[in-house]
Formats: C-alpha cells, sequence, structure tokens
C-alpha cells in the first residue's frame, strides 16, 4: 500500500513540474499571437507565482482541515482546468486571470507533498521526489517543441499538458482511501508524538517562538535569505526568458529553443538525483561551493560569443551547477540556526526564494523590452555573484561563531 502511494506521489511531483516550463518556452510564439509586449511574460510570471506563495502560505491550515488526499485531488484539478483553460485563451488578460488558479494549485501541491513525504519517508524519498519534478520540467518544453512548428501549437501544447493532469486528478482520486488510512494509522500510532520526541532528543535546547522581524535579526539571516533570493531568482529567469533569449539573440528555431530549455531541467534532473548520491561523502557546504563553480562556469559560457554548441553546453552545466544549491543550503538550515529555530527560519527562507521567483523574472523582461534582451547572460551573471558572496559571507559567519563558541 505504501509503495503505491509513493508512486503516486513522484507522479503528482512529475505533474507539478509540467506547467512550470512552459510558460518560458512558448513566450516568443505566445507574445507575437496575443499581440503583447516582450515583457508581459514577467507580468503573467508574477500572477502566477503569487498565487503559488498564498496558496503555501494557507497550506497547512487546509491541509489541516481537509487532509492531504482532498488537497491534492482539488489542487491537480485547479491546475488542469487552469492549463486547459488558457488552451483557449483569448488574450492577455484571460491568461493573467487563469495564472491564479495555476499557481494557487501548484503551490498547495508542492506544501502538500514535502510535508507528507518529510513526514511519512526517508530523506533520500525527498531527494528523489525533487528529481522527479525535474523530469516535469523538462518534459514540459519537450512536448511543447511537438507543437509549435504548427499553427495555434502553443495552445495544442498547453491543453496536451492539461489533458496528462486531469487523467492525474482521476488516479489521485482513486487513491483518496489510500491517504486516509495512512493518515488514520498516523493517529494511531501517535506518530505526531513520537516524532516530537525524537527531535527533542536531538538537540539541547527547546523549540522556541520568535516574531518575524527577530529573526531577521538573527546573525547571519541576511546572508542566508539574499543566497535563497538570488538563487531563486536567477534558477526561474533562466528557464523563462532562455528560449526568447536564443530566439531572439542566437537566431535559434523556436521549437529547437524549446528543446534546449528542456536540456536545462533535465540538467537539474540528473545533477539532483547525482548530488543525492554524492553528499554521503561530500558535505552541504562544499556541494553548495561545487554547484556554484558549475553553474557560474555555464552561465559564462553563454555570455561569450562562441558557437551554439558552447551556447548550449553552457545551459545544460548551468542546470546541472544548479542541481545541489537549493537542497543543500535547505539542509544546512538546522545546522546553521540550531534545531530550536530552524522551523521558523525555514519558513522565512521559503517565503524569500518566492519573493525571488516572482520579482526578479519581470525586472528582466523590463530590462529587455526597454534595453535589450542581449543582457540575458549578463544579468544572471550578476545574480549569480551576490549569490556567491552572500554564501561565503554566511560560511564566514557561521565559522567565527563557532570559534566564539568554542
Amino acid at each position: 500500500m505504501i509503495t503505491v502511494l509513493l508512486i503516486i506521489i513522484y507522479l503528482s511531483f512529475i505533474s507539478l513540474g509540467l506547467p512550470d516550463t512552459l510558460l518560458g518556452s512558448s513566450w516568443p510564439v505566445m507574445q507575437q499571437e496575443l499581440g503583447v509586449p516582450l515583457s508581459y511574460a514577467g507580468i503573467a510570471s508574477m500572477v502566477i507565482s503569487g498565487g503559488t506563495i498564498l496558496s503555501s502560505f494557507f497550506s497547512g491550515f487546509v491541509i489541516k482541515l481537509f487532509g492531504t488526499g482532498k488537497v491534492m485531488v482539488f489542487s491537480v484539478f485547479l491546475t488542469a482546468a487552469a492549463l486547459l483553460g488558457i488552451a483557449f485563451t483569448p488574450n492577455f488578460m484571460i491568461l493573467c486571470l487563469l495564472g491564479i488558479p495555476l499557481g494557487l494549485g501548484g503551490g498547495a501541491v508542492d506544501a502538500a507533498l514535502n510535508n507528507f513525504v518529510a513526514i511519512h519517508f526517508k530523506a533520500r524519498h525527498m531527494s528523489w521526489l525533487h528529481c522527479f519534478w525535474g523530469i516535469g520540467a523538462s518534459s514540459g518544453p519537450i512536448i511543447l517543441s511537438l507543437f509549435l512548428a504548427k499553427e495555434n501549437g502553443w495552445k495544442w501544447g498547453y491543453g496536451t499538458v492539461g489533458g496528462i493532469q486531469f487523467v492525474l486528478v482521476a488516479i489521485l482520486f482513486l487513491s483518496l482511501p489510500l491517504w486516509k488510512i495512512v493518515e488514520k494509522e498516523e493517529n494511531n500510532l501517535g506518530l505526531s508524538k513520537k516524532l516530537n520526541n525524537e527531535e527533542m532528543d536531538q538537540t539541547s535546547s527547546r523549540p522556541r517562538s520568535m516574531k518575524l522581524a527577530e529573526v531577521f535579526r538573527l546573525k547571519s539571516a541576511k546572508a542566508t535569505m539574499i543566497t535563497f533570493f538570488t538563487y531563486c531568482a536567477v534558477e526561474v529567469t533562466v528557464g523563462l526568458w532562455g528560449s526568447t533569449y536564443f530566439v531572439h539573440v542566437r537566431g535559434i528555431e523556436v521549437n529547437t529553443a524549446a528543446k534546449w530549455i528542456s536540456f536545462y531541467y533535465m540538467g537539474i534532473t540528473v545533477g539532483r538525483f547525482v548530488s543525492g548520491l554524492l553528499t554521503v561523502k561530500v558535505n552541504n557546504k562544499n556541494m553548495i561551493r561545487m554547484g556554484e563553480i558549475i553553474s557560474a562556469t555555464g552561465i559564462m559560457m553563454m555570455l561569450l560569443p562562441l558557437s551554439n554548441i558552447f551556447l548550449m553546453t553552457g545551459l545544460i552545466l548551468t542546470g546541472l551547477g544548479f542541481a545541489p544549491i537549493y537542497p543543500c543550503m535547505l539542509h544546512e538550515t538546522p545546522k546553521r540556526f540550531g534545531k530550536d529555530l530552524s522551523q521558523q527560519v525555514m519558513g522565512m527562507q521559503m517565503a524569500i526564494a518566492y519573493t525571488g521567483n516572482t520579482l526578479v523574472p519581470p525586472l528582466f523582461g523590463l530590462v529587455a523590452q526597454y534595453i535589450s534582451i542581449g543582457w540575458y547572460p549578463g544579468f544572471l551573471l550578476f545574480f549569480m555573484v551576490i549569490m556567491i558572496v552572500a554564501a561565503e559571507v554566511l560560511n564566514l559567519n557561521i565559522n567565527i561563531r563557532k570559534i566564539v563558541i568554542k
């Protein structure tokens, strides 16, 4: 039973990744057909991210009220309906309106599954869960590329992904009894109490409650927030605007550019699987540094006026480098701030990460419209440098604190 449920969870995370890359891959064509400025992709992305932030914020209350299974069914239904609606959208305003349920559904699925897996499964499943997100994110542009050469091809692509989501809705609906059984067993066994006792045994101090302003004033809090903000800003900007840059600046065909974006997400996916194995030998701090070096190298390859082979290689390297950064930063949180404060710091980190997703891609949209889309690699490198500096400042602060404690 638990194995079947785990398979369904993995499938759900594939579906979570599928819509995430559709907008950036299809925008070069969508923009022309909808008759809007180039920068409007940032507006649509901001609307979707806003829905994700909102649903993530209230997910704990909603899941507690209705249960994980029901929230999953309704959330995936929201994303499926939104995607199908986008396939028939007549203008940009309707696209933005449909972006609201798309974001709401995606954020709830993300929060629900991460929490469920964290409670019921071992750590390796959490790493592999995000690999399956990468499979979905990589598959989205590939599906689109099959239709983009045709008239209204992007609409067929969105409709196909929406249909896949509706199949998952049916599977999740049929799996509702499994979710109820697992949650019932959790209550009967008192799993929550057991986990709390284990957590208290692993830390020398009791969990504390702090106000948001107090959390921001923690030593090293600013550095870690800048790191999360800039990482997520760069990761999303690469995927959202890469296809447009390749088409308008480097002269790549639209369907080829969409395939290249899928290679970027494949790099993240394969990299996360491999990095999950490497963490047995390499600590999180060095995994983050290794990822930063690889991704910065990839961005610099895209910056140089080299052949298309080097351009594609740079894009793949950027994805491979990004793979270990985010999960390793999350995993370091209890070590850096103490287990008594890790939950509050973790929540703030996620909020800052979503803020980076929301604000920076639209910012580059303005740069692309009013200055030049050619600034794409330089824009990425700018935020990448800030992230590397902030990460090293964070490491330095942690090392100093350890010396003081000793």
